[in-house]
């Protein structure tokens, strides 16, 4: 089964991001903040890591930083999922190691779930 660590602080995101997937048949592992998260990535080793920018104790950039800095996640694709502007999105994929970004809110889940489809296909 293809297993997702989503890492986002706002319930309501992470519910729907939740029910999305499940209802693919992805499991999904769910962290509230940065440093459960690089523990839950560690401990699980995840298909595809999903990150929301900001989060309550380390941001989004940082804990990607840490993530990449982890051989075990060396070929594990991270994606920001951010409520920032698209531009300001596309500049935290180049500046720091993200394989892509999906804007929040999610309101076309079809789309959502096919953005999620290729990136784990290019893994």
């Amino acid at each position: 089964m293809t297993k997702i660590l989503l890492v986002e602080d706002i319930m309501d995101n992470a519910e729907l991001v939740r029910k999305a997937l499940s209802a693919r048949d992805y499991q999904v592992v769910h962290a509230l903040d940065a440093e459960s998260g690089l523990r839950m990535a560690l401990e699980h080793v995840p298909d595809l890591i999903l990150l929301d920018l900001g989060l309550p104790d380390y941001d989004g950039q940082t804990l990607a930083g840490w993530l990449r800095a982890e051989p075990v996640l060396d070929s594990t694709p991270i994606v920001a999922v951010t409520a920032w502007p698209e531009e300001t999105a596309k500049k935290m994929v180049e500046s720091y190691g993200f394989d892509g970004y999906i804007c929040k809110p999610i309101l076309k889940v079809g789309e959502f779930l096919a953005k999620i489809d290729s990136y784990l296909k290019a893994r």
